[in-house]
């Protein structure tokens, strides 16, 4: 199986921007501890950041070409990225949407999410945990999409 892991802007500056809110990890450690999840479950990661929506918008749409999942932190632009939404629903790889805070907890503005409705889940509030979270799901709905396959 082969996931896309898109962040989203801010994301480069984990481990110094508010680790009381954030937390101390890196975005280079939190993508090596998923590398390291991914070897035991046969997962292959490409993992892209960018602080530019179009260029998030451009890496969504090449994963309809060799992706089989998606997990997406769009971060600020979780909230008012209609592009990114778009782009989510025009391709035809799952995608899951993750955040290491509680969003819903936050400021009002940040309980306002424009891509979940095109994601298959949403994980959030659980640091790390919340990108583990989302490759079981995607790793159980790929496993289900495939046996389908087999039935067909």
């Amino acid at each position: 199986m082969k996931i896309q892991v898109i962040n989203g802007p801010n994301l480069n500056m984990l481990g110094k921007r508010e680790p009381e809110i954030y937390g101390t990890l890196t975005l280079d450690e939190i993508n090596r501890i998923l590398e390291e999840e991914g070897i035991k479950k046969n997962v292959i990661f490409s993992f892209f950041q960018s602080n530019h929506e179009g260029a998030i918008v451009d890496c969504i749409q090449q994963c309809n070409e060799n992706m089989d999942g998606i997990i997406i932190n769009p971060a600020a632009y979780t909230h008012y990225s209609i592009a990114i939404r778009d782009a989510l629903a025009s391709i035809n790889v799952p995608a899951v949407e993750v955040h290491l805070t509680k969003i819903d907890e936050r400021e009002a503005f940040r309980s306002i999410s424009v891509t979940k409705d095109v994601c298959i889940s949403q994980f959030f509030g659980k640091g790390i945990d919340s990108y583990l979270e989302a490759l079981s799901y995607l790793i159980e709905k790929w496993k289900v999409s495939k046996k389908e396959g087999d039935n067909e």
